[in-house]
């Protein structure tokens, strides 16, 4: 291409008719996004079928920039023959195959990347019984899957050895262990966990380094929220290795208090008011009859001490607390109708008078 054609009006025109067609795509674009594929979507949702909505909304960017890769290939191909280059039908083919490959690779990946609700609904419809712990390793796993096809299919097409590279990476494998041991520890960690099941999704653990609620679990690492919102990203080979109480596991929910009164006092009145406690107690719907005692327990220093043991049934957090609110106010009524004072602690000081210090210090001279 010569200096004069560069400048001249028959170049410029065939470059605004490349940029016409590229443009023109780009309108395809909009409009297929404004008209055609909220049609699709409105046709869907008639059939009620949520699988091909998931798989809509998942290719929906990837069939947008189609418009794009066809628009530019068709732009550069028309500007190449205006300028005498013919860009043969073989190299546009593969062009055209390997960004096909790639905009399929991407639409999978966002399916597999919302296929955790696939699975649940796999689940919930099915006899499989996949544990909810397993559901993003799965979506994990199909991810990588997708993601290794679709590299393979490309390098092919470029006319790489596959085969050598695969050679390639087991001559290497021991140099790739080596530097990936903490990697390959916190994926057989992940393996323990899954194999083992200490806690699933949801569930409320503690371990020496953490406590809150589990969120994630992948290949390398689990994600626990805090109580305090705080994310918390612990390697899979460490916990593994920790204790891991789970609290989701409970039962049923432990109050356990001790009840201070006054030494003044009477015994009686401390006999009144144990049983009243241990009736109000039996008669709660949401409170756990096998365990509960409510017992003197002790003399403290400054208090006589009735020891409250019980359970709640619901181990729901917010249930709980309020089921220790009501039985708390309830407490304090009976105490107030006995008439009875709480303790607190006190201390008492005796001051001796003049005279019995004089006597004091007699009765030591004497001795």
């Amino acid at each position: 291409m010569t200096w004069e054609y560069f400048l001249s009006i028959e170049h410029w025109t065939e470059l605004g008719i490349a940029f016409g067609i590229f443009f023109l795509f780009l309108l395809f674009r909009k409009l297929f996004t404004k008209y055609v594929f909220v049609l699709f979507v409105r046709v869907i949702k008639k059939t009620r079928i949520n699988v091909l909505s998931n798989i809509l909304y998942a290719f929906e960017k990837p069939m947008q920039f189609f418009f794009i890769v066809i628009g530019f290939h068709v732009a550069i191909t028309y500007y190449g023959l205006s300028l005498g280059y013919n860009i043969s039908y073989l190299e546009f083919s593969k062009i055209l195959k390997v960004s096909f490959i790639i905009l399929v690779t991407w639409g999978l990946l966002r399916l597999s990347s919302s296929s955790s609700s696939l699975f649940r609904k796999i689940n919930e419809r099915t006899d499989l019984n996949i544990d909810e712990i397993l559901i993003p390793l799965l979506s994990k796993t199909l991810q990588f899957i997708i993601f290794a096809i679709a590299l393979t299919i490309v390098l092919q097409e470029f006319g790489y050895n596959i085969q050598g590279f695969i050679a390639g990476l087991g001559l290497g494998g021991l140099a790739i262990s080596l530097a990936a041991k903490d990697t390959i520890g916190n994926l057989f960690g992940g393996i323990i966990i899954i194999s083992e099941k200490p806690f699933t999704i949801g569930d409320w653990i503690m371990t020496p380094s953490v406590e809150g609620t589990v969120e994630d679990i992948t290949f390398r690492s689990t994600k626990i929220r805090t109580f305090q919102q705080a994310l918390v990203t612990v390697p899979n080979a460490t916990l593994a290795g920790e204790n891991i109480t789970n609290w989701s596991k409970m039962g049923k929910r432990q109050i356990n208090f001790n009840l201070a009164l006054a030494y003044e006092t009477p015994k009686e009145k401390i006999q009144t008011a144990i049983q009243s406690i241990e009736a109000l107690l039996r008669g709660h719907s949401g409170i756990d009859q096998e365990a509960i005692n409510v017992k003197f327990d002790a003399f403290n220093v400054s208090s006589l001490d009735i020891l409250i043991n019980f359970f709640t049934k619901s181990t729901d957090y917010d249930e709980y607390i309020v089921i220790k609110e009501e039985i708390n106010y309830r407490i304090l009524e009976i105490i107030r109708e006995e008439g009875i004072q709480f303790a607190y602690p006190t201390r008492r000081l005796y001051v001796e008078s003049e005279g019995e210090r004089e006597n004091s210090l007699r009765m030591r001279d004497e001795n």
